[in-house]
């Protein structure tokens, strides 16, 4: 339909001819008990109209309509001289009751909507609690960060991240919890802790991610049931040094980084051996180890959740970044993020089923101009020329 509902003030906000439909039914029964015999009642219209408007317009809405259906049928009545038949005192009877009834639906749906919001409030306050959202700059690096939620209206969930200047550079996170709900948010606050104070006193990468295997293992020994055994992170742990062009990675079972060069060239960031995500070091034993990739000035880094990478079309294919953003340019990285979350409601018709964490981290070329030339996101079509923006 093209129109979103929307809760506000505690009213249902509904597209428009949803809300005109309660008169129109009024108006509707009206002309037809005008145009037929009296044995030919219109009732059912003027009864079934307060309900249809308690789910989506006001108390007083709600109200004014159940009158204008008492007074179209009481009027219609007079009119024909029937007011005081039995079977006429027991139509508006029943108009009458239906109306008190809607007002009540009404009461219930308001009040409703409005514990819903006040739970959205609070979620959404959690959220930006556990994960805030990053300076714009840190350690003279650009860096925007998002979180989009598979479901309109939810703000919890298990994918983070978190960029922090440190002694050693710019480190960063990305991860994604096995799981949803308050015991992902849960594991999410711990890994954040973990991260802010390893990432300070961690001389290594390495490091960094030893001690946030640790960490999810004493968070396993409070939990229950399955989580307790198969709780993981998949996660990218970054550190960009001061002064040099190239960044260090530990990928622990995540999703490839990307490097957009300011040439339109695109590298994929793919770990020299691959390891098994956080909290499942039980399984195998083995040192992590950093690879360097380089970070040439003009370039940025691109570290996302498998919200992404896992977003389907209509025929069940999955998104591909590598595909759509290579040869692109974006004038930074909060207006890479902004074309990526974009191109992914498009390719997916806005079914995403999976939250999407993502994080980029621009290194600004010496003498780069504020804003360079855009090209669309989304291909151009076989035989077709993109254009610039």
């Amino acid at each position: 339909m093209g129109q979103e509902w929307r809760d506000q003030g505690g009213a249902r906000r509904a597209p428009w001819f949803v809300r005109v439909l309660p008169m129109a039914m009024i108006v509707g029964g009206v002309v037809f008990d005008v145009l037929t015999p009296p044995r030919f009642t219109a009732v059912p219209l003027y009864a079934a109209a307060p309900l249809v408007a308690a789910p989506v317009l006001t108390w007083m809405a709600t109200l004014l309509t159940g009158l204008a259906a008492v007074l179209a049928l009481s009027v219609l009545h007079a009119v024909n001289r029937s007011f005081w038949q039995i079977t006429v005192l027991t139509e508006t009877t029943t108009v009458v009751t239906v109306v008190v009834l809607a007002l009540f639906i009404n009461t219930l749906v308001r009040r409703s909507g409005q514990r819903l919001a006040s739970a959205r409030v609070i979620a959404e306050t959690a959220q930006r609690a556990v994960l805030p959202a990053p300076a714009d700059r840190i350690g003279g690096l650009h860096i925007a960060a998002r979180y989009e939620a598979a479901q309109a209206g939810a703000f919890i969930g298990g994918d983070l991240f978190a960029v922090q200047d440190t002694p050693h550079g710019v480190r960063l996170l990305v991860g994604d919890v096995r799981g949803k709900g308050l015991g992902a948010v849960g594991t999410v606050a711990v890994l954040i802790g973990a991260f802010r104070e390893a990432a300070e006193q961690e001389r290594s990468l390495e490091g960094v991610a030893q001690r946030l295997e640790r960490a999810l293992k004493r968070e396993g020994t409070r939990r229950e049931g399955l989580d307790a055994v198969e709780g993981f992170t998949t996660a990218v742990l970054g550190e960009i040094p001061r002064g040099k062009a190239l960044v260090r990675l530990v990928n622990r079972g995540h999703p490839e980084p990307l490097v957009l060069r300011a040439d339109g060239a695109l590298d994929v960031l793919a770990p020299a051996q691959p390891a098994l995500p956080l909290g499942m070091g039980d399984l195998a034993a083995w040192p992590d180890r950093a690879d360097e990739y380089p970070l040439p000035d003009g370039a940025t880094l691109l570290l996302y959740t498998d919200g992404v990478t896992e977003a389907r079309d209509s025929r069940g294919v999955f998104y591909d970044p590598v595909e759509r953003l290579a040869g692109r340019l974006f004038p930074g990285p909060g207006e890479l993020l902004d074309a990526l979350v974009d191109d992914v409601r498009r390719y997916t018709g806005g079914g995403s089923s999976d939250d999407m964490a993502l994080l980029a981290v621009g290194r600004p070329a010496e003498g780069q101009p504020e804003r360079r030339r855009t090209v669309p996101v989304v291909p151009p079509e076989p035989g077709g020329r993109g254009g610039s923006g």
